[in-house]
């Protein structure tokens, strides 16, 4: 079993997630006692938040670089950021160590396609929705991506920011997402991208007519199918 370094507290609550769902994973896979080989590195979110609002993002990828080498020194042999914002700061990250990155999107993206989709929503931090680092990797895999319109985003991003990642689950914002939704869907959307690792703690596939892709869940599932040999390479 390969040792997985884990780049967390974006927000802590998801990277709480990630925790509980390798290991949850490792059990159903190998069974028994067995348990991860991890080591997560969890940062604080308040420096990384801050990177982000002064769009300060070669600042951001140095602090990440900096995390992965820390966790690449310590043993881990490949690297899983527990973020989806962050990821465009990926290359930053990629220069700095010689162990493989799992990349969020792709993990998603290969769900995406197995599910015969060609048309999806997505949902994120305002800066995964509308710059092109997340939506262009995923179209890279001839996927067709919707976000939602300039208000919508921005109470979207708000609720995540002050709500979500503080721990906080309101029954009002998870009608506002679904309402959200149900306009992607109405423009073409054949399911919908939780493409913020928050998001699945509001938002579960029962709320939702069409399938939800829980990033989350799908990238910490994928780490543990690299960790235990289960895909030729990781991306």
């Amino acid at each position: 079993m390969k040792t997985i370094g884990l780049i967390g507290g974006m927000s802590w609550e998801s990277s709480a997630e990630y925790y509980r769902i390798i290991n949850e994973e490792v059990k159903n896979k190998v069974g028994g006692l067995h348990s991860a080989k991890c080591l997560l590195y969890s940062v604080d979110f308040a420096e990384i938040e801050r990177f982000q609002s002064e769009g300060d993002w070669e600042g951001a990828g140095r602090v990440l670089a900096d995390v992965a080498l820390s966790l690449e020194k310590a043993g881990a042999e490949f690297v899983v950021l527990c973020t989806n914002t962050m990821h465009k700061v990926i290359d930053a990250i990629e220069e700095k160590i010689h162990i493989p990155v799992l990349h969020i999107a792709d993990a998603t993206a290969n769900q995406i396609q197995r599910a015969n989709l060609k048309t999806v929503g997505l949902l994120g931090t305002k800066y995964t929705m509308e710059q092109e680092f997340y939506k262009a990797r995923l179209e890279s895999f001839g996927i067709r991506v919707i976000i939602p319109n300039q208000e919508e985003r921005n109470n979207v991003n708000k609720i995540i920011y002050e709500e979500l990642c503080l721990g906080q689950i309101h029954p009002s914002s998870k009608e506002y997402y679904q309402q959200v939704m149900k306009g992607l869907l109405a423009e073409g959307a054949e399911g919908i991208v939780l493409g913020c690792t928050e998001i699945g703690l509001l938002i579960k596939q029962e709320d939702s007519e069409v399938p939800l892709f829980d990033t989350a869940r799908i990238h910490a599932i994928e780490a543990v199918k690299v960790a235990l040999g289960l895909l030729e390479k990781n991306q």
